[in-house]
C-alpha cells in the first residue's frame, strides 16, 4: 500500500510540471501571437500604410484621389507662374518704397512658395513630369524677359508703380487658370487650391489697383 501510495505520488508530481510547463509554452505563443496587436498604443500604431499618392519629395502632402487632365494641366502650369511671382517678388528687395508694396511682397513669398511645394508633390505622387507641354511664354499672365529687366531697372516710387502694374496683369492670368481648374478639374485637393488662388490674388489685385490709384 506504501508503495502504490509513493508511485501515484510521483505520477501526479510528474503530470503536474507536464501540465505547468504545457501552460508556460502555450503563454509565450500567446504573447508572441499577440506582440504585433495594439496593447495601449504601442507596436501597432507605429506601422503607417501610406497610399503612393499620399507623400511625395520633401515630404509634402499629396493630393489623394482622382484627378485628371485638367488638374495635371493646373499643377504644371501654375508652378512656373508662381516661380515667375517670386522672382518679381525678389526684386522688391532694395527697390520698392511703398510700405504696403513690401507688405504685398512679403504676403506673396509666404503663399506662393508652399503652393509650389505642394503641386510638385501632387506631380510626383500622380507620376507625371512637373514641366507641361506647351511653352511657359504662352500662360496667361506671365511677364516676358524684357518686363523683368525693365522692373529690375527701376526703384523707389518708379519700381512701386511697375511692380502693381505687372503683377495685377499677372495675378489676373492666375485667376484665370484658376477658374478653368474650378470648371474643369477633377481632383478635390487640387480644386481647393484653385479656390485660394482666386481668392486671394483677386484680393491682391483690388489691393495693387488701390495702390496704383494714388502712386
Amino acid at each position: 500500500m506504501r508503495a502504490f501510495t509513493h508511485r501515484t505520488a510521483r505520477k501526479f508530481a510528474l503530470a503536474g510540471a507536464v501540465t505547468a510547463a504545457g501552460l508556460l509554452l502555450a503563454a509565450c505563443g500567446t504573447e508572441d501571437g499577440m506582440s504585433g496587436m495594439d496593447h495601449g498604443g504601442t507596436s501597432a500604431s507605429a506601422s503607417v500604410t501610406v497610399s503612393p499618392s499620399a507623400t511625395a519629395a520633401g515630404g509634402e502632402a499629396g493630393a489623394p484621389g482622382a484627378f485628371n487632365d485638367a488638374d495635371v494641366m493646373f499643377a504644371q502650369m501654375m508652378i512656373p507662374h508662381h516661380q515667375q511671382a517670386l522672382e518679381m517678388a525678389k526684386l522688391a528687395d532694395g527697390r520698392a518704397e511703398d510700405p504696403e508694396v513690401k507688405k504685398l511682397v512679403a504676403a506673396i513669398e509666404q503663399a506662393q512658395d508652399p503652393e509650389i511645394r505642394k503641386m510638385r508633390a501632387w506631380l510626383k505622387g500622380w507620376g507625371k513630369p512637373e514641366s507641361p507641354a506647351m511653352n511657359h511664354g504662352g500662360m496667361a499672365g506671365m511677364m516676358s524677359e524684357q518686363d523683368m529687366k525693365d522692373l529690375a531697372a527701376t526703384k523707389g516710387e518708379d519700381f512701386d508703380r511697375k511692380f502693381a502694374e505687372l503683377m495685377i496683369a499677372h495675378h489676373d492670368g492666375a485667376v484665370a487658370m484658376a477658374k478653368d481648374e474650378q470648371r474643369s478639374g477633377g481632383n478635390a485637393t487640387a480644386k481647393k487650391l484653385a479656390d485660394d488662388v482666386v481668392r486671394t490674388q483677386s484680393a491682391e489685385v483690388a489691393q495693387l489697383k488701390k495702390i496704383l490709384d494714388r502712386l
